[in-house]
């Protein structure tokens, strides 16, 4: 039985996911509005596997006797000025997140629920791979400049998972 103040927590983490599926939906938008098709594949890719924690999140508190429940999704944002801008929110939105799962941790850690840290561990390492990602595209565009993202575009694209 998972507790009610887990309960609670990993809802709300679960409509953080939502948010970042929504997050990552947009900003493919974008992509595609800017005829960046490769990066708004990647995008919404990175929207489903958000959306997919979120499945898993809810799955989870229904096996512990828990509820799960979707509460509200705030809007997100919409534009960006530049390829590099997108994925520099993107990758400060991955850090949020990542505080969001060690709080959460903390939390199970606190309560002693073994259960729920071992679920948890599965997503602390997913989130290091997230912020690596993310941070790498940055750096990448700030290196190879302007005249690569085409380049860059054609490669994300290609994105398997």
């Amino acid at each position: 039985m998972i507790s009610s103040s887990l309960e609670k927590a990993l809802n709300e983490q679960i409509v953080c996911e939502i948010y970042s599926a929504n997050l990552y939906l947009s900003m493919s938008f974008y992509f595609e509005k800017e005829g960046f098709n490769g990066f708004s594949t990647w995008m919404k890719k990175q929207s489903a596997e958000e959306m997919d924690h979120a499945y898993q999140m809810a799955n989870f508190i229904i096996k512990r006797g828990g509820t799960a429940e979707v509460n509200t999704i705030d809007a997100v944002k919409k534009t960006w000025t530049s390829p590099l801008n997108a994925f520099e929110d993107a990758y400060a939105h991955e850090c949020k997140i990542s505080a969001r799962i060690n709080e959460l941790l903390s939390q199970a850690q606190k309560e002693g629920d073994n259960a729920t840290q071992d679920f948890l561990w599965q997503f602390v390492r997913e989130q290091v791979d997230e912020e690596a990602t993310a941070s790498g595209i940055v750096d990448r565009i700030k290196r190879m400049g302007d005249s690569s993202l085409f380049n860059l575009d054609e490669q994300y694209g290609r994105r398997q998972g």
